[in-house]
């Protein structure tokens, strides 16, 4: 066995945890208080008016008001047009445009624009992200992910990883990410991170990480952002600044193939200016931001072209006006 898979089984053994690890609630009330840290839970999104009433129902009456866990729950919204804000303010949400928060700094469609933004407006030492269209929501999306944070202080970054069976045997769960994850990310890794190939979901929208790390974290504000983070981390704290939660099954709308596409052109864009940026490839050319696909209508054939390109916000703390409002002057 090599090195690199010695510190992965390793790692796979000392870091990896599973939801019902974490089931007593008043201990981790008390691990919290213990910890002396703030939680903030942000919800970034766009058009979720279906799953966005149930998430805030299950959170603040789970873990706000039967007990005191999460210290704010924001939502962060790109700007949806049907009723996805005024349903999360209902429920006891706070929510807010991303477009108002640092408006001086304009504003960008993306995920990764929610997130980056979320660190400026929420006040946690620990900012737990969960995507707002999961059908099959429960605490567990919070707690098993923040626990980590609260019992080992050398943890910095909690993903999450759920059930994707490829095939079925006795005892046996064999897991992996998604399509995109397997296709395209986790042979990237393989050859050029490879001690990242032990997370099992590195594309999953719910982690939690201390906001000591994230305020640090340059943020592409597309479909790079999670990739972008996981290389990042890596190479300024190594694999143990990291654990993972198996949160058994998670429900939620699939894209299209098309859709995937998309998302993965992104995911490339920001590995490659990340391979520049660590001088792990030389010379590598401009990359260009013209994603090319083909749609096909009976014997009408039409070339689908959109431009894609994964720009970046700079490190929080580089801001001003967030070392202002967080005392980091």
């Amino acid at each position: 066995m090599s090195e690199v898979d010695q510190k992965v089984a390793r790692w796979l053994q000392t870091n990896t945890f599973h939801h019902s690890e974490f089931w007593d609630m008043q201990e981790l009330v008390r691990a919290k208080q213990e910890a002396g840290v703030t939680i903030s839970l942000c919800i970034p999104t766009l058009n979720e008016e279906k799953t966005i009433g149930k998430e805030i129902i299950v959170f603040k009456s789970e873990l706000m008001d039967r007990y005191p866990f999460v210290d704010e729950i924001a939502v962060i919204d790109s700007g949806s047009s049907d009723d996805t804000l005024e349903i999360a303010a209902s429920y006891g949400a706070d929510t807010y445009l991303s477009a108002d928060i640092l408006s001086d700094h304009g504003f960008k469609p993306g995920k990764g624009e929610n997130l980056w933004k979320a660190i400026h407006q929420l006040k946690g030492d620990v900012i737990c992200y969960v995507d707002a269209d999961i059908k099959n929501i429960h605490p567990k999306f919070v707690t098993g992910l923040v626990a980590p944070l609260l019992y080992r202080p050398e943890i910095q970054y909690v993903k999450a990883f759920y059930d994707r069976p490829l095939a079925l045997s006795e005892g046996v769960r064999p897991s992996g990410g998604g399509r995109v994850t397997e296709i395209l990310v986790r042979p990237l890794f393989s050859i050029f991170f490879p001690e990242l190939t032990a997370l099992m979901q590195p594309l999953s929208g719910e982690y939690a990480v201390r906001r000591d790390l994230l305020e640090t974290l340059p943020f592409p504000i597309g479909y790079g952002v999670e990739t972008s983070h996981l290389i990042d981390v890596f190479q300024a704290h190594g694999l143990d600044a990291f654990a993972q939660t198996d949160l058994d099954r998670r429900v939620h709308r699939n894209q299209s193939t098309i859709d995937l596409g998309k998302m993965s052109f992104g995911i490339l864009q920001s590995f490659l200016n990340r391979l520049r940026h660590y001088d792990i490839v030389s010379e590598l050319p401009e990359v260009n931001g013209m994603f090319r696909q083909l749609q096909a209508e009976g014997r009408r054939y039409e070339m689908l072209n959109r431009e894609i390109i994964e720009e970046e916000r700079p490190p929080m703390i580089s801001l001003p006006e967030y070392r202002k409002r967080h005392g980091r002057n």
